[in-house]
């Protein structure tokens, strides 16, 4: 059986305000990436170690 010929759209061609806005889109996420592995890293790092109790560390940052 044939198959029917299908006719697709041209993809838009790329303008500048576009791949501009790509590129802003595509470097916030390489920063969320990089936080969440530093993140990662920082929680590999304390594991076995103490935490510090929520009264304390509130009054280090000067909260209460």
């Amino acid at each position: 059986m044939a198959m029917p010929d299908v006719k697709r759209k041209a993809a838009p061609r790329p303008t500048l305000r576009g791949l501009s806005h790509e590129m802003a889109r595509l470097r916030s996420r390489v920063e969320e990436l990089e936080d969440l592995r530093d993140l990662n890293a920082a929680v590999v790092r304390n594991q076995g170690k103490p935490g510090v109790a929520w009264d304390k560390a509130k009054a280090a940052l000067g909260l209460g």
